[in-house]
């Protein structure tokens, strides 16, 4: 069984924990080491006990604790050799990752502790963004964040997931009829920025209609605050699952700024 936990989704801070009891992991670390630390210790877990960080790119909301984190902590940190050249020159992880950073190859089955890694490139406009699937204790999980657009490839890892965590940032009409600049508003939908929730929902009803894993746990993420909300998310969400008939999975969304409920896949 693995246990999960967000300890925050959003433009203020992205940090996914997962464990087996016996190994943990953070995806991102976007979150202040001393409320990182105390969101885990209220549910029972020890920062100490990581064994290691994903990173999903080098954007602040996702890696402004890394440095800090990894160094006082002697975590090591996986991401591909992009992403790792961009952290040596980050604000937050220049000088502070050393021996700690390790490389991993696009679409290329990684063993980390006894953890299987593929990560796989996805459209965002950072030095390079992936996605991570995930086989761990016979689970398979698919993560998918800031991600300008669907590709074949993404959809094919979505497919394979027991347990799916997927953007759903932004509502179309929130977002055209907000106070954002048009240039703002271009750089979220045009391909190289966020999921809408309309496109998740597309996403979502692909994956499960031609899923090879169970899809049991569906998880929305990095909701925007100004152009989203909950209730919209899941509205669109919960009616492309209705609309093929899926009704035996959980279907939640991660929330900003705040831990999630534990979760046990």
């Amino acid at each position: 069984m693995i246990s999960f936990l967000s300890l925050s989704s959003g433009s203020s801070g992205n940090c996914y924990w997962f464990s087996d009891g016996k190994i943990s992991f953070l995806i991102d670390a976007g979150v202040g080491p001393r409320t990182c630390a105390k969101k885990l210790s209220e549910k029972g877990i020890s920062l100490q006990d990581i064994s290691f960080i994903l990173v999903t790119h080098d954007h602040s909301d996702h890696i402004k604790a890394l440095g800090i984190i990894s160094s006082r902590y002697h975590k090591p940190v996986y991401t591909t050799r992009a992403i790792s050249e961009a952290l040596h020159h980050c604000m937050y992880t220049r000088g502070k990752l050393g021996g700690s950073l390790h490389t991993v190859d696009i679409g290329k089955e990684e063993d980390i502790c006894g953890v299987k890694v593929t990560a796989f490139e996805v459209s965002h406009d950072a030095s390079q963004t992936v996605g991570y699937h995930i086989l761990f204790d016979g689970r398979r999980i698919t993560l998918i964040t800031d991600c300008g657009r669907m590709t074949p490839k993404i959809a094919e890892y979505a497919r394979k997931a027991d347990m799916l965590i997927l953007e759903s940032n932004y509502d179309e009409q929130m977002l055209e009829e907000g106070d954002y600049t048009y240039i703002l508003k271009e750089r979220i939908r045009g391909g190289n920025g966020h999921l809408s929730n309309s496109q998740a929902a597309e996403t979502i009803k692909d994956a499960w209609t031609n899923r090879e894993g169970t899809l049991s746990h569906i998880f929305l993420c990095h909701l925007s605050d100004n152009n989203n909300t909950p209730e919209t998310a899941l509205d669109a969400s919960s009616r492309a699952l209705a609309e093929i008939g899926a009704d035996n999975c959980l279907l939640a969304t991660l929330p900003r700024g705040k831990a999630s409920e534990l979760y046990f896949i």
